[in-house]
């Protein structure tokens, strides 16, 4: 990879293998969002602003999606609308986005040649654990929009490796967390809260367990996707292999913060029971047979940074607003 396109380049994750590309002296174009104020997101403050080519635009524009991938090597495409209870209100955005995002990369990188695809999935495609450790032989349920959003753009992306020989490959990433995450996420929500003096804690089911991947981990996975021609036309998991409950992952997050909280359910946040993604935990032995990637952060030391950086940040969040 000599120039790359990532796409969400502002966003969450986009921002860290951004700058994680850029450290490593690849050349970026980084395709933000585009917004009347010019606005980069997380890329805004970055140490490696300099280094990076940024363009603003929409996923959903074919032509801005075509004309930015001119000269690019691989595409790393990340941007997508993520939040689950957002797409229990507007599914149509979220296909336009998801679906028809990832067939304007897809089809720009068919025209242009483009020698390396990596599509950005998601372990919510599975839906709940029907075994465990989730491997990627697991049937695809969508038990959310968002979810279904994401299967289908998935295998449009894989019909693409499949009927034009395009190198796709599909980074399917388990619960990734760390700094910069936005509130719509379970710790940054259960640190706001507890930072901003509250003793109890608005949650919504305490039960689902979920598999949390440091967000350099998930970078690294990305990286290492793409070095690895043997995962064309594959989808591959990037996570831990571990799992931890929402209740438990609330007293970690407050043991760490010195603090005891109670906690108390609020019904807006609670999913429907059958959109509910009771348990997930990731079977990544595809990805560290088939790459040198290992996760290197543990949950401890995850959080510790996470939070370390959420103390920091903390006039960022509106901890006392529901973000959908």
């Amino acid at each position: 990879m000599k120039k790359i396109l990532i796409t969400g380049a502002g966003g969450f994750i986009g921002s860290h293998l951004t700058e994680l590309c850029a450290a490593r002296g690849y050349k970026v174009r980084a395709f933000v969002h585009y917004n009347a104020n010019n606005h980069w997101g997380w890329l805004e403050h970055s140490p490696h602003k300099g280094k990076l080519e940024v363009v603003c635009g929409n996923i959903r524009d074919y032509d801005f999606v075509f004309n930015s991938m001119k000269g690019c090597d691989a595409v790393f495409h990340l941007a997508a609308l993520i939040g689950i209870p957002y797409s229990y209100i507007s599914p149509l955005a979220y296909i336009k986005t998801n679906v028809e995002g990832t067939y304007n990369v897809v089809q720009s990188a068919k025209e242009l040649g483009v020698k390396n695809v990596i599509i950005t999935s998601t372990s919510e495609t599975y839906g709940t654990a029907q075994y465990v450790p989730i491997d990627e032989k697991h049937p695809a349920v969508g038990q959310s929009p968002y979810a279904a959003s994401k299967i289908a753009a998935d295998q449009i992306a894989l019909s693409y490796y499949r009927a034009y020989g395009l190198p796709v490959k599909v980074a399917r990433p388990f619960n990734t967390y760390g700094p910069r995450q936005s509130a719509r996420a379970i710790i940054p929500t259960i640190a706001t809260q507890i930072l901003n003096g509250q003793s109890a804690i608005k949650l919504g089911n305490l039960k689902p367990t979920r598999d949390l991947t440091f967000v350099k981990d998930t970078a690294e996975g990305f990286l290492a996707v793409a070095a690895c021609s043997a995962l064309n036309g594959e989808a591959v998991n990037i996570g831990r292999n571990d799992e931890v409950s929402v209740g438990d992952l609330a007293a970690l997050i407050a043991g760490a913060l010195n603090k005891k909280v109670r906690i108390t359910e609020d019904a807006q946040r609670v999913r429907a029971r059958k959109s509910e993604v009771e348990r997930l935990r990731c079977d990544n032995a595809k990805m560290t047979q088939a790459t040198s990637w290992k996760p290197k952060y543990d949950l401890t030391r995850g959080l510790k940074e996470t939070i370390g950086w959420i103390k920091k940040n903390l006039n960022l969040y509106k901890a006392e607003i529901y973000n959908v």
